[in-house]
């Protein structure tokens, strides 16, 4: 039988939205420890409560064996930043109210860092009053995060900030981070004794049993986004230079932008003013059938702005798409663009340098079949290696234990 083997999950986001956290739970619990979830009502990624799930105070509901503590969300908060901001405070006060009420039963405590660290309070505080031992799975570093996002960095506001992290920091035992870079921004905040791990997110599962989609009747280079359509994913920059291809090269080429978000209508409108062709917004579509929408593409697009805390971060869309077996155009700095460059799975070019950009288009339109299978080998190779799901998820359970 296994000892102390009670896990509570701290997360903001847990099924039925689409987050790593749910693979974990069931994982750990397969392994025989006993896994309950302390989050809110899914409201993910569209702002409003899921259908057969109601808005309220606390409710208790159960997945796959688990127990899920449940607390009310703040809906709306897609296009207002105030319900944004009263979204992650709700959390942290209602999440903590409930874990000081449940926490004092379990022996481990896993923080799921995905959004604003505010939702990581209800993990601290377990530590703090129940010393429990807290680990944090890191994906989006405070306070980078805050003044990337638009907040102006000022005395006051970063005296709190920092407060507010190294009390957050202070109060875990071990850090998981989704970047490498990530670790020079945690150890400011940390006691020297603190572990942190590099452990990157893996790929989404890629269901092969679909037919490739149709972009297009005639043969084209197919360049793909996948993802979340808002600001920071600098696809201002990417139509731009995509719209800058000479005549020759944008007819034999089409770009595909799938997803929806805040920014997709004032791309629409810049594709309509400048009158840029071949490119086509197909709209957000179920994470389940995405690989045959990878599967019918050339090149797959990761793109965020030049902004410091972006060339620490590593999308998880990166991951997935090295798991599809497809070169990849890294339009990023930092990390992501490192794993691209180093590992030669496609093409690099600075966000903010729109030539630069256009000169990639050009040049993954003129690759040769044999350049193109050695990026697919190396994208195989790399997903069994660094960016394996059961060795993660085995290292974030030995992290969270102490062995």
């Amino acid at each position: 039988m296994l000892k102390n083997k009670k896990i509570l999950i701290v997360t903001e986001y847990f099924y039925p939205e689409e987050f790593k956290i749910n693979e974990i739970a069931i994982a750990w619990m397969d392994k025989g420890y006993e896994v309950d979830i302390l989050t809110q009502n899914p409201t993910y990624p569209y702002g409003e409560v899921f259908d057969d799930y109601q808005n309220r105070w606390y409710v208790e509901d159960n997945y796959e064996g688990m127990k899920v503590y449940r607390v009310k969300a703040v809906t709306g908060y897609k296009s207002s930043l105030f319900k944004k901001l009263l979204k992650y405070f709700t959390f942290m006060f209602l999440g903590s109210f409930v874990a000081l009420k449940i926490g004092k039963k379990y022996d481990y405590v896993f923080g799921f860092d995905v959004g604003a660290l505010s939702g990581m309070v209800p993990a601290v505080l377990l530590k703090k009053f129940y010393a429990k031992r807290v680990v944090l799975w890191i994906q989006d570093v405070w306070p980078d995060s805050v003044y990337a996002y638009g907040f102006k960095k000022t005395k006051v506001l970063a005296f709190f900030l920092d407060a507010f992290v190294r009390f957050v920091y202070r109060n875990c035992d071990a850090f998981g981070v989704s970047g490498r870079g990530f670790i020079k921004r945690v150890k400011p905040y940390v006691f020297g004794e603190q572990e942190i791990v590099y452990l990157p997110n893996w790929a989404d599962e890629l269901r092969e049993e679909f037919e490739p989609f149709s972009f297009s009747e005639d043969a084209k280079v197919h360049f793909t986004f996948a993802g979340n359509v808002g600001k920071v994913q600098n696809l201002d920059n990417v139509i731009e230079a995509f719209g800058s291809l000479d005549d020759e090269y944008k007819d034999k080429a089409q770009l595909n932008i799938i997803g929806d978000g805040s920014h997709l209508e004032a791309l629409k409108m810049l594709v309509k003013n400048r009158e840029i062709s071949n490119v086509v917004f197909w709209g957000r579509k179920p994470r389940n059938e995405m690989a045959k929408y990878f599967q019918a593409t050339d090149f797959l697009i990761v793109s965020l702005v030049d902004k410091p805390i972006f060339s620490l971060t590593v999308p998880a869309k990166v991951q997935t798409y090295i798991a599809a077996k497809k070169p990849i155009l890294a339009i990023i700095n930092g990390d992501a663009a490192d794993i691209v460059s180093d590992n030669h799975l496609g093409y690099v070019a600075r966000p903010n340098d729109v030539s630069e950009i256009t000169a990639i288009f050009q040049k993954a339109i003129e690759t040769k079949e044999e350049e193109f299978r050695l990026f697919t080998q190396n994208c195989e190779a790399l997903t069994k290696d660094t960016f394996n799901k059961d060795k993660i998820i085995d290292a974030l359970l030995g992290l969270l234990i102490g062995k």
